[in-house]
C-alpha cells in the first residue's frame, strides 16, 4: 500500500489535472446532450462549453494547483487568463460543430 501511496503523493497533480479534466468533459456533453433538445446546437454548445469552463476554473484553482489566493486582483487575472486560453477552444469547437452538423 506505500508505494501506492507514494505514487500517488508523486503524481497528486497530473492524477487531480486527469480526473477533474475528465468531469469537465462529461459536464460539457451532459450539459450539451440536453440543451440540444431545447434549442440551436450552436447556442447549446456555447452554453455547455461555458458551463465545463466555469466548472474547470474552479477544480483547477483549488483542487489540482492549490491556488488558494481570492485575492480580487489575483482572482481576476487567473479567471480572465483562463478563460482567454480557452476561447480558442470555443472557437475550434464551434467550427467544427458547424462543419459536421450543417456543412456535411
Amino acid at each position: 500500500m506505500k508505494p501506492i501511496l507514494k505514487l500517488y503523493h508523486q503524481y497528486e497533480s497530473l492524477i487531480s489535472y486527469l480526473f477533474f479534466g475528465g468531469l469537465t468533459t462529461l459536464i460539457n456533453i451532459v450539459v450539451f446532450g440536453w440543451l440540444n433538445h431545447h434549442m440551436d446546437y450552436t447556442i447549446a454548445n456555447v452554453i455547455a462549453w461555458f458551463a465545463s469552463v466555469v466548472f474547470a476554473f474552479v477544480t483547477n484553482k483549488f483542487w489540482v494547483f492549490n491556488s488558494k489566493s481570492m485575492a480580487i486582483g489575483t482572482f481576476l487575472w487567473e479567471i480572465l487568463t483562463f478563460f482567454g486560453f480557452r476561447a480558442l477552444s470555443l472557437l475550434v469547437d464551434q467550427g467544427i460543430m458547424v462543419l459536421g452538423v450543417s456543412v456535411l
